[in-house]
């Protein structure tokens, strides 16, 4: 293929805007998929994709139009998956940015916005769902060309629902997006470029070191490992001896090709190209996402920059409720962990739960979605432990320590300082909505910094623990603002604050899954609340059961779940009332007996009440 007639560009947008509605009016309009074969959210693979509307894995794909090959990506929308726009926006010249003209601009549209500024793309603006009646196309293209300073021509108006100007769009992306340019040959093969500097010939380019970049990969139960790549410097062929650069691992490239959106094999893959590449590797992690690639025969010595390890924030642990189930538990996470590269994972073990696995996560939909999958995909009942994040810990002896749930936290006597992380947020909300929206930010310990106008509505930027974030924060925002509020965030730095761990014990006995940091003037209202949540899920039993919150050793709330009480003497008709006292007080002895020795099952449900937290 001609360098110079290729065009790779994504689609990004808020989530819910219509980025894989638009993909499938291009494949349609492409004849990529013959109309027989048309479903909606067709890149969307996953059934949880189409259930919850949103785009979770990246799907590429390649369509035929007017003589050029256009490479799209479907990126997530979801603040949670920001790394696979990140990924996706490195293997691209060009950006749709789609707009909702009902709702307009919300706050991960400005934050992908900054990402593909910052990546240099050439972004195409896109209003989609003009043929809604609450459309509201002025003031929404007037707030695009306020962010992106373009004019009202550049702005494509579409409804991707019915197809409506997406032929305007693809015509876009063939006039503004600029082919690819290869790097190495631009420096090393300056005599044999085109005029145009878009191209130069095969022969050179054989002698230019292979670079590719991996924006995903998979684990195929057949294949082994799958990665989808963009070949920034040289060409890959099918045969050829790959290595990794981060990771010093070595292969075969058993196959490539590119997907058109199915598996479509090649001889090779060139500058320029998006394609797949079928390995021979065992695990991803032999092939880290933002890795370098390059072939034995035109070998690289320098990776490609810019490209840093995922680190999740969101910390969780799973147990199986049966405990025969661990094993089968640990396989699937590390089969889910091959095709995730953001997923981290170690072995917990619990008195109470058992054994299990505490999980790292990028926020708490990418948490929720891991749940679903293990839970549908693999049959697992699973019991999910309060999600919390991870603190930095200075010991008193000059130690510095991270733990990543509260009942690692040592000795308090132990501790000079506790650190938790607090993010940088934005919410995009109406103007009425202000108010509640900054009373709802300082209820959560934050602090608001800035308040700037988009049109009609506000921009408020603000600074928050993200511990008191991970439960309900996006629930109450929606809940306060109607549903118009979007949310955006991103990780700013950790801080001392004065923090405790607050434990909970049922029944004289501590659960461990429960424990819980937060700040001391919070601990106290946490402890009723949920000591008086779980007195509504621990089951009765046939004595006296104590629910109790504690700083350390000292006692801070309760709630007692009374006996049941069994009619012992029913049966008596008459007879003399010593008889009755007998047997009442062989009961009481029962249960004083009972109470010290007696075992509380806890219900899975009562992991679930730090989640509803008032």
């Amino acid at each position: 293929m001609n360098q110079s007639n290729i065009r790779n560009f994504c689609i990004i947008a808020h989530i819910d805007h219509g980025k894989s509605t638009l993909a499938d009016r291009m494949m349609e309009m492409t004849r990529t998929v013959e109309k027989r074969d048309m479903k909606s959210q067709l890149l969307d693979s996953m059934d949880l994709e189409r259930e919850k509307g949103i785009t979770i894995k990246l799907a590429p794909v390649r369509m035929k139009y007017k003589d050029c090959d256009l490479n799209l990506i479907d990126t997530p929308g979801h603040v949670d998956f920001s790394y696979e726009v990140s990924r996706s926006l490195q293997a691209c010249e060009g950006a749709v940015l789609v707009v909702d003209a009902s709702q307009g601009i919300q706050a991960q549209t400005l934050a992908n916005v900054y990402l593909a500024l910052e990546q240099d793309l050439v972004i195409i603006p896109v209003l989609n769902k003009v043929d809604l009646p609450a459309a509201d196309v002025p003031r929404v293209s007037k707030e695009v060309i306020n962010l992106l300073g373009c004019d009202e021509s550049d702005i494509i108006q579409i409804s991707a629902k019915t197809g409506e100007n997406v032929d305007q769009v693809l015509e876009a992306i063939i006039e503004r997006v600029p082919p690819p340019v290869s790097p190495l040959a631009s420096s090393l093969l300056q005599d044999n470029l085109s005029v145009k500097g878009l191209s130069f010939n095969k022969e050179s380019a054989l002698r230019v070191p292979t670079r590719a970049l991996i924006f995903d990969s998979y684990y195929d139960d057949y294949r082994g490992v799958i990665l989808y790549l963009r070949v920034i410097d040289g060409t890959i062929k099918k045969s050829d001896a790959i290595k990794m650069l981060a990771t010093s691992a070595n292969g075969i490239a058993l196959e490539v090709g590119h997907l058109a959106p199915t598996m479509s094999p090649d001889p090779e893959l060139s500058t320029g190209e998006i394609g797949y590449m079928v390995t021979n590797l065992k695990t991803t992690r032999d092939a880290r996402v933002g890795d370098t690639v390059t072939v034995a025969r035109a070998m690289a010595v320098e990776p490609l920059p810019g490209y840093k390890d995922v680190k999740p924030f969101v910390y969780a642990g799973f147990f199986p409720v049966s405990n025969e189930d661990y094993q089968d538990l640990k396989d699937a996470i590390e089969k889910l962990s091959l095709s995730d590269s953001a997923l981290q994972f170690e072995p917990e073990n619990s008195p109470v739960l058992g054994f299990g696995v505490r999980i790292g996560f990028l926020g708490l939909l990418h948490m929720d979605i891991v749940r679903e999958r293990l839970e549908r995909e693999y049959s697992l009942d699973l019991v999910v432990t309060n999600p919390s994040t991870d603190y930095h810990i200075s010991m008193t002896n000059g130690d510095e320590l991270d733990i990543k749930s509260a009942s690692e936290l040592p000795d308090r006597a132990q501790v000079e300082e506790i650190r938790e992380p607090w993010i940088k947020g934005e919410i995009v909300v109406p103007q009425e909505y202000i108010g509640a929206v900054i009373q709802l930010i300082v209820g959560k310990r934050g602090r608001q910094n800035n308040l700037s106008y988009i049109d009609e509505r506000a921009l408020i930027s603000f600074e928050a623990p993200l511990a008191n974030l991970l439960t309900d924060f996006y629930d109450q925002l929606k809940s306060v603002t109607s549903g118009y509020g979007s949310f955006n965030y991103e990780l700013a730095d950790y801080r001392a604050e004065d923090l405790v761990r607050v434990d909970f014990y049922v029944g004289g006995e501590m659960v461990d899954a429960l424990s819980v940091m937060c700040h001391r003037s919070e601990a106290d209202a946490l402890g009723r609340d949920v000591t008086k949540k779980l007195k509504e899920v621990v089951p009765r039993q046939s004595f006296e059961v104590a629910l109790q919150a504690a700083i350390g050793g000292r006692y801070i709330a309760r709630e007692t779940i009374g006996a049941y009480r069994k009619d012992v003497t029913g049966y008596l008709y008459g007879g003399d009332v010593s008889r009755k006292k007998k047997l009442l007080a062989k009961q009481a002895k029962g249960k004083k007996r009972m109470k010290r020795f007696g075992k509380v099952d806890i219900p899975s449900e009562a992991f679930t009440v730090m989640l509803k937290r008032d």
